[in-house]
């Protein structure tokens, strides 16, 4: 897909999307290098241990915030868990009985307890004038629903995007799982757009202990690898309906963000819905001609490869010459 058409359309609207990402251990998403170059990153993480440098990544704007976010909006500051890995730390205490009996249960060991400075949502969104949060991206292991929720309507009801990573197990006390989830933001206007599936291996790491004492040849790598995993948590994506932008009488901005939003997540068949209905309510124009066309030469393009894939295996070395020629040819029209 072509990065000049997002930045094409982003620019003619003077369009900055907003991007959050709580819990940024690690680097900022890989979906959204394709628009970093135009977008505002705000990434909050109270554990620094593995936060990255984002040299790669080349944000209009990024901001990294050492603060954990709550959805008490009366509190500056929490008890935050850190533990052994910092992908696992949080401001719920870690239900060890339900992690024993899992093998990455040592992953969570509590290595220490300490309050850390705390903000909301709302409070940031002020502090850094942001105009509201397009994309909204939480791994705050345990607490991602009620730290959505507790946005202001008239903000949380303007996001586009959600990236979400709920359990399936109970691997927190009193945390958010995915059942709650799901329900909760398909009833407010969105769907689910993708879901992959973590897992973990159902053994006790006392079990574990024990069949490496009595048998040598067996070690915890062995078994990590031989064991199939059990599901244990998601990584989910949700964008928004074309009802729901719909309803709420939302702008050429936001059908432009969504479009790009569904082009970035392969949902090439959404993106034209939003170019039809983009056109219905704004009619036809330049921006609509592009919402149709980009979608379009994708479809192209797949279905190209495929053709060229099938005559690979088929056909001889000469009608495979011709025919990359002639893929080509259709790509440049």
């Amino acid at each position: 897909m072509r990065s000049e058409v997002f930045n094409h359309l982003l620019e003619k609207l003077d369009i900055h999307p907003v991007l959050i990402d709580v819990g940024a251990s690690g680097a900022p998403p890989e979906i959204w290098q394709r628009i970093a170059q135009l977008s505002i990153y705000v990434g909050f993480d109270p554990d620094l241990r593995e936060i990255q440098e984002m040299q790669e990544v080349r944000f209009y704007k990024a901001i990294i915030l050492n603060e954990a976010v709550t959805s008490d909006k009366e509190s500056d500051e929490v008890l935050f868990y850190f533990t052994k890995s910092p992908f696992c730390s949080s401001t719920l205490k870690p239900d060890h009985a339900s992690l024993s009996n899992y093998l990455f249960s040592d992953l969570f060991t509590v290595e220490r307890r300490k309050k850390v400075r705390a903000t909301s949502l709302d409070a940031v969104i002020e502090r850094l004038s942001l105009t509201g949060i397009d994309w909204f991206k939480t791994d705050s292991q345990g607490t991602d629903l009620r730290l959505f929720n507790s946005l202001k309507f008239e903000v949380r009801s303007r996001v586009l995007a959600v990236d979400i990573e709920p359990g399936l197990i109970d691997a927190y006390h009193g945390e958010d799982l995915f059942v709650d989830v799901h329900k909760d933001l398909t009833r407010n206007g969105f769907w689910l757009s993708s879901l992959a599936i973590g897992g973990a291996v159902r053994m006790r790491r006392s079990t574990l202990s024990e069949v490496i004492t009595l048998n040598k040849g067996i070690t915890g790598d062995r078994v990590e690898k031989a064991v199939r995993k059990s599901p244990a948590w998601v990584e989910a994506r949700y964008l928004r309906t074309i009802e729901w932008l719909v309803q709420g009488n939302f702008t050429k901005r936001e059908y432009v963000l969504l479009w790009t939003f569904g082009l970035l997540d392969g949902q090439i068949g959404f993106a034209l819905d939003l170019a039809i209905e983009y056109e219905k309510i704004f009619e036809r124009d330049d921006i609509s001609e592009i919402m149709k066309e980009e979608p379009i030469l994708r479809l192209k393009r797949s279905g190209d490869s495929m053709l060229f894939s099938i005559a690979k295996s088929l056909f001889p070395v000469r009608t495979k010459r011709w025919l990359k020629k002639f893929i080509k040819r259709r790509v440049s029209l």
